[in-house]
């Protein structure tokens, strides 16, 4: 318990820090992903090859090389940045192919016969995606958007590893001033279960709210 109350200024920095880089690189990621959903059913070819290429990309590589290109990379062709816009940047994009495959997956549910019945009303593709067609696939991809966004707050530990502030490096600090070990990892441990419950009762209550029925 020492450990926790005798540096709980470290163990908040990096609480928040963890925090901080889920909320943004969650929002970055839904948009992302809602994007490459819409392109990955567009009637247009050339947007369906982008948003197939952006998935099979992005799932097909370890995270932390994606780190490695965009926090090392990056920077060589000018674009400089904080490390932690970097490390949002990279958590993002990375999440964004998943939650493109779950509201893809959701799209595919919906009956064709209602995105026939929109076009028959002179709606745009659009205007048929998101009033029609998203809405309802909505409802069906809460609880897999949701375990992306939990995975997202697990992966923000390799920021870390890039000078980042966040919750697992904070037992580099801690370790050096001779404190266990095991209790500091402990009390690490006990800050990602706040914040992965966090995120599960907010998707809990968006699936009672909006979820289809079971």
């Amino acid at each position: 318990m020492d450990v926790l109350t005798e540096n709980f200024s470290t163990y908040g920095e990096g609480f928040l820090g963890t925090v901080e880089l889920t909320v943004y690189a969650s929002i970055l990621a839904l948009v992302l992903g809602f994007v490459m959903a819409s392109f990955r059913v567009a009637p247009v070819g050339s947007f369906r090859v982008f948003g197939t290429v952006w998935v099979t990309v992005l799932r097909n590589t370890p995270l932390t090389l994606l780190f490695f290109a965009v926090l090392l990379g990056l920077p060589r062709f000018g674009l400089v940045l904080p490390f932690k816009v970097f490390a949002v940047l990279a958590l993002g994009c990375y999440t964004s192919a998943f939650i493109c495959e779950a509201l893809r997956s959701g799209i595919n549910t919906v009956p064709k016969g209602q995105g026939e019945a929109a076009r028959s009303l002179g709606m745009t593709f659009s205007q048929t995606l998101s009033q029609v067609i998203l809405p309802q696939a909505f409802r069906s991809v809460i609880p897999p958007v949701g375990s992306n966004i939990i995975a997202l707050a697990k992966n923000s530990a390799i920021a870390g590893a890039f000078s980042v502030t966040e919750l697992l490096g904070t037992y580099r600090t801690l370790n050096e001033l001779g404190y266990s070990i095991i209790w500091t990892f402990v009390w690490i441990a006990v800050g990602y279960l706040i914040i992965t419950l966090t995120i599960s009762a907010l998707f809990n209550f968006l699936e009672k709210r909006w979820g289809v029925a079971r």
